[in-house]
Order: structure tokens, then C-alpha cells, then sequence
């Protein structure tokens, strides 16, 4: 560990937190206008026109929190007018993602929209020309040199696209899109009534919360706290806070909305977003519980075969496994990141096909590492840091020796994990006040950071076991010597053994604890050094 951290106090940390930010906020006024994104207009316009000329309508979107949360809007909104919509969320394990031609053999409308998918859909596409269907893809995806020819693509990533932001998820595209719907055919629909949705959305797909995503997440959960949306009470009763922050949602509430789609049907995700009464809501919440609990099981079971299967000096790991669940190789290759702090890709094999996920690291750009190795597989989308992925079984190591071909080329710094350390803060400035400050700067996400504190060589007084299965630790430390006043550093998912040294050096961040209706600041354990 360098020794060259700064002692922070609480209002050297509101200089630094403030100077992540540049300007004043933006308002929900401020945000730029949807006709700034390409063919956005026009196909509001061509939508607006079906339902005028009653045409069948069907929608696709995607079995993640982005991609259901995506329809979710477009669902409530198509209601409200009201409107019929056939809404198609793909099964990741019948029909593969998005709108596909596996999927369009069971659709019979004029118009389809995809929502949260598309972008990479050319056979789709040149089905629904030959059909006679016309396509509107919206998308947020990162397009190849083809794009598909579809009536209308709505993309911000589309290198002809001027929307001044980028960086949103594809439900930011699809209710930007309905706002111009709603402007088309004269509607007096409030679009701030979507925001909590759309705030779970944004968080659970790791958008950068700085500009326009910052000030949409903050009212929408805000939003969320007051919302009649069956789904929204059923949440807040769930999570019983005063008030709930984006860790809450990303933590918490999204792993079981993913749920759903991971292991069984994205359907039971939708028709707890979209259920008309709070008993319902009730029931299908209760139900991505139940999933999320065996999403767990199997991804501790599949994690465990990974890590024996990979090869330590390779610097992108590729491990693959027959008949390991579909479902959970994107957490078991996040899962590899954390354990070797290297990129990796997750493969399940069946039937002699390999479908997989990547997580990256560092600066290292996975998609552009996968898309060296284009000519190996079947299919390939994603962003920056993550990624999905097809091939032949038979191509596996012909792709495992590309990919790491092209990954000896970068520079070795882009490697090294972001574990960005804000400073350190002496025992007396952990308090409520420190609680109030951070939570000035919320929502903490991607591109915000909640910030990160070390404490270094610090004494280790007890350690106890927390949890039905005894494995979370709670360590008691005192930070400085001859200091009456102990810390209590919570580590989740760690059994912590007292140190031959009885000291410990290690990275955490403070959140918010609210129990039988009192406060504190609790400290969680981000990575443990020695």
C-alpha cells in the first residue's frame, strides 16, 4: 500500500466531492430535448400514426433490469392513451436476446418496436422488410460498421447522432421517445410519472450518474418514495427506509428484478412492474425473491467451477463449463474480476454452442477486445466494461488465444483495478455530520463514487461472526493508538480470522444504518489489504 494518503476532515471532503461536479446541477427542465435524437421525431411520428390508423403494434425488449424496465414504461404508457400493445420480453433460454428471428415467428403486427435491443438485429430486420412490417429499433448499444435496415433507428451511439449526452440506458431512449409520442398526438400524459422506474433502470445498468442521468436518478427516486404505482409501494414497504439511495436499488432491488429473466422468465419482472394492484405486486415480488435466493445457490455452485478452471496467467480469463447456468455467467464473471483483477469471460456450453458474458477492469475496453476476434464468433454486443457473446464450442481456444493476443498489446497500466481511495479520516469525523455531507452528493454510482476511506494498520480489539451461515464479520478496530473510541468495520461476505499481526489495513466506504428507528454511521469493508 502507498503511504502517501491524504488525512482528510469533513470540509476537505466536501472540496473534493464538490469538484467531481462542474456547474450547477441540471434541472428536469434542462434536460435536452428527445427531437435532438436522430430519427427520434420521425418515428414518434410513425407511431403516433399507427395508433391513429389502429394498426397492431408489438413491442420487444430485453430480459435485464434495463430492458424490462424499458417495456415496464411502454406498457403504462400505450395504457394510459389507452391503447392495445403486445409487449414480448425474449426467454433468454428459448429465444436468445432481443428481437430475433426466432421471436418474429410468433408476431403478427404492422409496427414493431424493440426497446433496449436492436442494434446488432440484421436478420431481423431483413425478415420484417420482407414481411412487410416496419421496424423502429431503439437502442443504446454501441452499433457495428452494419446497422440494420430497419424504418427508423433510434440510438444515441449512432456516430450521426447529436444528442448532447451519450451515456444513457435504453430506457432513457424509449421515454424520451414516448415523450414525443405523447407531444404527436396531443396527450396529457405526466412523463414524470415514469421517473421511478426509470431511475431503477439507469442505476441497475451502471450508467455514469454525472449530468442529465444524476438529476433523473435523483427525482426518480424521489418519485419512487411517493409514487401509487403498485410496484413502487410494494418496494418501499420492502425496503422500510425514510429514504431509499441508489445503493438501495442496485443492491437490493435489481439483482431481484434481474432475477427473473437470469434463471426462469423476464415475464414475472413485468408483471410486477406493471401489476394493477399492490396484492399482485405483492405476489410477483415475492416470487423474484424466491429467484433471486436460487440465483445465489447457483452462482456460488457455478463460481466455484470457474475459479478451478482458470488459467492465472492469462491476462483476459476465458473459463467455460457444459450446462453451467446461462443465467448467472455475467455475475460469475464479475465474480473472476474481483478474485484475479484481470478481465474475464464466462461460457456456458450447450449442445456444442458457447454463450457467454465478459466483465472487464481498469481502463480495459472488453468490446473492442472481443471484436478483434470477430471472425470466431456467432454474435457479440455490449459496452466498455461488459459484454455478451456467442461461438462454437469447437472455436473456444482458437478465441481464448485472440483475445489474449490482442490484450498483450495494451498498455499494462490499463489493468490496474479503480480502486480509487479518497484519503483518510480520523475517528472524530465519523459521526452524523459525515452522514448528512455524503449525502449531499448523492446518488453515488458509476462516474460518482461513493467515496472511499483507508484505514491503515489499525488495531483489531474483536471480530464476531454475523448472519445465519456465520458468514459476514464484524471487526472492532481502533484506529489509532492510546484512542478510547472504537470503530466497526462490517464485512459482508467475508469470514475474517484475527491476524497473527492483530492489525489490519483496509479500504471501506460509510453508509447510512437505520435500525429501530436510530441512526448511525456503519462502515463497510471494501477490500481488505493485509
Amino acid at each position: 500500500m502507498q503511504n502517501n494518503y491524504t488525512n482528510l476532515d469533513k470540509s476537505a471532503l466536501y472540496e473534493l466531492l464538490s469538484s467531481r461536479f462542474d456547474g450547477e446541477e441540471k434541472k428536469l427542465s434542462e434536460i435536452p430535448s428527445p427531437e435532438l435524437l436522430q430519427n427520434a421525431p420521425e418515428a414518434a411520428k410513425r407511431i403516433a400514426n399507427a395508433i391513429r390508423n389502429k394498426e397492431r403494434i408489438t413491442l420487444v425488449g430485453d430480459y435485464d433490469v434495463d430492458g424490462v424496465s424499458s417495456t415496464a414504461i411502454m406498457v403504462d404508457f400505450f395504457r394510459q392513451i389507452p391503447y392495445p400493445l403486445e409487449a414480448i420480453i425474449p426467454n433468454r433460454f428459448r429465444d436468445g436476446y432481443g428481437v430475433s428471428p426466432n421471436v418474429l415467428k410468433r408476431i403478427d403486427a404492422d409496427l414493431v418496436i424493440t426497446v433496449d435491443n436492436g442494434i446488432a438485429a440484421l436478420g431481423a430486420a431483413a425478415i420484417c422488410k420482407e414481411k412487410g412490417i416496419d421496424l423502429i429499433i431503439t437502442d443504446h448499444h454501441t452499433p457495428s460498421e452494419n446497422l440494420p435496415d430497419a424504418l427508423f433507428i433510434v440510438d444515441p451511439k449512432l456516430d450521426t447522432c447529436t444528442y448532447p449526452f451519450k451515456e444513457i440506458c435504453g430506457a432513457q431512449v424509449a421515454w424520451l421517445l414516448l415523450a414525443l409520442v405523447k407531444k404527436e398526438l396531443g396527450l396529457f400524459i405526466n412523463m414524470k410519472q415514469f421517473l421511478d422506474i426509470l431511475a431503477i433502470a439507469i442505476i441497475a445498468d451502471i450508467m455514469p450518474l454525472i449530468n442529465i442521468n444524476r438529476t433523473l436518478v435523483k427525482e426518480g427516486l424521489i418519485v419512487l418514495m411517493t409514487s401509487k404505482r403498485p410496484s413502487s409501494i410494494v418496494i418501499r414497504d420492502f425496503l422500510n427506509k425514510s429514504v431509499i439511495s441508489s445503493e438501495d436499488i442496485a443492491f437490493v432491488i435489481a439483482p431481484r428484478i434481474n432475477s427473473a429473466g437470469r434463471l426462469e422468465d423476464a415475464s414475472i419482472a413485468l408483471e410486477f412492474y406493471t401489476a394493477k394492484d399492490t396484492h399482485t405486486a405483492y405476489k410477483q415480488f415475492e416470487l423474484l425473491g424466491q429467484l433471486n435466493d436460487l440465483r445465489k445457490e447457483t452462482e456460488a455452485e457455478c463460481t466455484k467451477l470457474a475459479i478451478a478452471s482458470v488459467d492465472a496467467d492469462a491476462d483476459v480469463i476465458v473459463v467455460a463449463g457444459d450446462g453451467w447456468h446461462e443465467g448467472v455467467v455475467g455475475i460469475v464473471a464479475a465474480r473472476l474480476v474481483d478474485k484475479f483483477a484481470k478481465p474475464a469471460i464466462v461460457l456456458s456450453i450447450q449442445n456444442g454452442i458457447a454463450k457467454g458474458s465478459a466483465r472487464s477492469i481498469g481502463e480495459v475496453n472488453i468490446y473492442k477486445l472481443i471484436k478483434s476476434c470477430e471472425h470466431l464468433l456467432t454474435k457479440f454486443g455490449g459496452h466498455t466494461m461488459a459484454a455478451g457473446l456467442g461461438l462454437l464450442e469447437e472455436n473456444i481456444e482458437d478465441f481464448t488465444k485472440s483475445i489474449n493476443r490482442s490484450a498483450s498489446k495494451l498498455n499494462r497500466d490499463d489493468f490496474l483495478p479503480k480502486e480509487s481511495i479518497s484519503g483518510i479520516l480520523q475517528t472524530e469525523e465519523i459521526d452524523l455530520e459525515l452522514l448528512s455531507l455524503l449525502e449531499q452528493f448523492e446518488p453515488y454510482g458509476e462516474a460518482n463514487l461513493r467515496p472511499r476511506f483507508l484505514i491503515q494498520e489499525a488495531e483489531v480489539v474483536s471480530i464476531k461472526l454475523m448472519g445465519q451461515d456465520k458468514s459476514h464479520s464484524r471487526i472492532e478496530i481502533r484506529q489509532n493508538p492510546h484512542e478510547r473510541k472504537t470503530l466497526e468495520l462490517i464485512a459482508f461476505r467475508t469470514v475474517y480470522e484475527m491476524p497473527e499481526s492483530r492489525k489490519i489495513t483496509c479500504s471501506y466506504t460509510v453508509a447510512k444504518n437505520e435500525f429501530n428507528k436510530k441512526v448511525s454511521a456503519q462502515l463497510l469493508v471494501n477490500k481488505i489489504y493485509v
